[in-house]
């Protein structure tokens, strides 16, 4: 395209006719014909083109521009026949009456020569741009032929070369069946030369029982009723001798999609079915040790219990090495699978008197299938002798670990119970035996199974009833034992599950424990109890305090001190009448991060409290060393012997100097109330106190006359 520049706008008359002609040339153009320029620099181009065609008209020596003109026209896509009739009548009227060409002689003459010499100019234009395409085209297509060419010699020749180096064989034959190529592969499979096959039948070189049917799939495939063959067969060897092979066949097409050639590829199958071979026993076997998978055990499992002595039965041991993670993530990956192939050499050293199956069901869990003999010793005296060995140090990477194990055991089995049943029986005594503590193990029991079951399936959808609004909050009074009078409230969880029946406080939390609901269930709790409690004080003008207990998955969360601040926030409870109660046990050892949390809460505003305190010294020394503002003691231990009674009259003025007031819990009677004023305890929970009551109860049970308030 010209750059509009190298046309520079010629004078203008002073009457402006002639730029008007150019705007005039230009809009009807421009509503007719697609121009590649905007409409201002369109008409800049035509008023130089005018300029041209007037010099023409003048009798200046201008043929070479109108000859410029036509290709400047045809490169402005102005050269169709609507475009050079409009041109040439827009011209041929203009010109004529413009003021400037009026002292011209023969102007019509003139006119109508130079319009010829544009419009011959613009056909001119036309045909060579025309002829500059043809001949653009022509290469384009020579081109294109070459390249096929070239391609198609490529293509032949990459065959060749994947042909000949393929550790496949591979067969290419006519549609009749007649081989037209065979590779050095499939000649060394068949006994052969290539060139000694080309030529031949292919299905000559099938075994005679599998030529027939191999030749119908054949015509199938021709035919179009199967897109591709792929199957076992046997071809025949140069001696005779039949060769397994796996065979895979398809068509190749030509022009037009036609059918030319059929192309098989065969492999070698001896080769074939020792890596099929190999592959099923990894995929059956525990790669790191060698021994059965869980797979593998559970169908071996099948067949022993279908063999073994009526009268004898089998034993089923589920074992777990405790503290494993330590060793993986203290010394790494290499050191952990170390010691399991050591942990599964020796298992197979205790077990090698016995008819037994080991295997590893991942990670650091094993399991034992033993088919008991007259001589295999009882589960008891089986279960020591496995701990003995595996408590021996052994040594890796100059470490001397030694694990103790938990175990699971089923001993004799009805022979015809399911496997899985079985299985899942073994793994509940394992959980039970880990529940106990480290080196444990527990022997299966029916009704301890059943109840089990029963939990876990009542703790698998709690999560869902919690979503529900199923799971609520229930409340009891927190009693001043000096008065008489309610000082606050504890909430409690409540749920009644179908044909289970209402859960206590203690139930729900162990369930939500269980399945890592107790973190999100906790938070709504803390929220709803403060937003309950916050109405009741100002509904009823009291100064009521709250108490929350926190199970010990909550004490140690990293998030406990936003999630509490979070809620106090938002429902505008008082944090000083917010007393949060934490487990003893996660305090005195130092797990986690339960001490920083108390330290945490205490400085947030919170009033911490800790339960289970008992008679115990450590506990009595965390409320020392901690900002704790309050124990909760268990007042059924009065039911204890003289001495212990005796030592709980003492213990409440031990905590006072400790700085911390005492809430005992299980205030029974006015008799067990009257004990613990006299100690000088200061709160008090229990049935002599208030039963738990609901939400929309509460407010008519603190206004009950039968509790005293301030």
């Amino acid at each position: 395209m010209t750059d509009p520049g190298l046309h520079p706008i010629p004078e203008q008359p002073e009457d402006g006719r002639r730029d008007l002609l150019a705007r005039k040339w230009a809009y009807l153009l421009g509503g007719t014909v697609y121009v590649p320029l905007v409409h201002a620099d369109f008409e800049v181009e035509l008023a130089a083109l005018l300029e041209d065609v007037c010099a023409e008209v003048r009798g200046s020596d201008r043929a070479r521009p109108l000859l410029a003109a036509g290709a400047r026209l045809v490169e402005l896509n102005c050269a169709s026949g609507q475009a050079l009739t409009i041109t040439m009548d827009v011209l041929g009227k203009g010109l004529l009456a413009l003021p400037e060409l009026q002292s011209v002689e023969e102007l019509a003459e003139r006119v109508v020569s130079a319009l010829g010499a544009l419009a011959a100019s613009v056909v001119v234009a036309a045909q060579n741009a025309t002829l500059a395409q043809q001949e653009s085209l022509k290469m384009s297509l020579l081109k294109a032929v070459r390249d096929a060419k070239y391609n198609l010699q490529a293509a032949q020749a990459r065959f060749d070369e994947v042909a000949t180096s393929s550790a496949s064989g591979i067969l290419v034959a006519d549609l009749d069946g007649t081989l037209v190529t065979v590779n050095a592969a499939a000649g060394v499979m068949l006994g052969h030369a290539p060139d000694e096959l080309t030529g031949r039948d292919l299905f000559e070189l099938v075994h005679p029982d599998y030529a027939p049917v191999l030749r119908e799939d054949y015509r199938a495939l021709l035919a179009g009723g199967v897109e591709r063959i792929k199957q076992s067969q046997r071809l025949l060897h140069r001696d005779g001798e039949p060769v397994r092979v796996s065979l895979t066949a398809s068509l190749l097409r030509g022009a037009g999609d036609e059918p030319s050639h059929f192309v098989t590829v065969v492999e070698d199958g001896t080769e074939l079915v020792l890596l099929q071979n190999e592959l099923n026993r990894q995929a059956l076997h525990d790669v790191l040790t060698g021994l059965p998978n869980q797979q593998c055990f559970s169908t071996r499992m099948e067949t022993a219990l279908g063999r073994a002595d009526p009268e004898l039965g089998v034993t089923l041991l589920r074992l777990e090495l405790d503290a494993f993670a330590v060793v993986r993530d203290g010394l790494g990956e290499r050191a952990a699978e170390q010691l399991l192939v050591t942990v599964a050499q020796r298992l197979k050293s205790v077990l090698a008197g016995e008819k037994a199956l080991l295997a590893r069901f991942g990670g650091a869990e094993f399991a034992v299938l033993v088919e008991n003999s007259p001589g295999t010793p009882d589960p008891a005296h089986l279960v020591r002798e496995l701990l003995h060995e595996l408590t021996e140090p052994t040594y890796v990477d100059g470490h001397g670990l030694a694990l103790s194990i938990s175990v699971g055991v089923v001993d004799r089995p009805a022979l015809d119970r399911e496997v899985a049943e079985l299985l899942r029986e073994a793994h509940q005594a394992l959980r039970r035996a880990k529940a106990n503590g480290r080196g444990q193990w527990e022997l299966s029991h029916p009704e301890r199974n059943r109840l089990d079951r029963e939990t876990d399936a009542v703790a698998a959808v709690m999560p869902g009833a919690f979503e529900n609004g199923d799971v609520q909050a229930r409340y009891r009074p927190l009693v001043r034992l000096a008065d008489g009078a309610v000082h606050g409230v504890e909430v409690l969880l409540s749920w009644d599950p179908p044909e289970v029946g209402e859960l206590s406080d203690q139930q729900c939390r162990r369930l939500a424990e269980t399945t890592g609901l107790m973190l999100p269930l906790g938070e709504w709790l803390l929220r709803t109890c403060c937003q309950q409690v916050r109405w009741l004080r100002q509904r009823l003008g009291r100064d009521l305090r709250l108490l929350v207990s926190l199970s010990p998955h909550q004490a140690a969360d990293a998030d406990l001190l936003t999630r509490v601040a979070r809620v106090l926030e938002e429902t505008r409870f008082p944090a000083e009448r917010l007393l949060v109660e934490l487990p003893t046990p996660g305090l005195v050892a130092d797990l986690g991060k339960t001490r920083d949390n108390l330290r945490a809460l205490a400085s947030l505003g919170v009033r911490p409290v800790i339960s289970d305190c008992g008679l115990g010294g450590g506990a009595l020394a965390t409320v020392t060393d901690l900002p704790v503002r309050g124990v909760r003691l268990d007042g059924g231990l009065l039911d204890g012997a003289s001495p212990v009674v005796d030592l709980l009259r003492e213990l409440p003025g031990l905590v006072h100097r400790a700085g911390a007031e005492v809430l005992v819990d299980g205030v029974t009677t006015a008799e067990r109330a009257r004990f613990w004023v006299e100690a000088g305890a200061e709160l008090a929970l229990g049935e002599h106190c208030g039963a738990p009551c609901r939400p929309e109860d509460l407010a008519a049970a603190l206004d009950d006359a039968g509790w005293r308030t301030p």
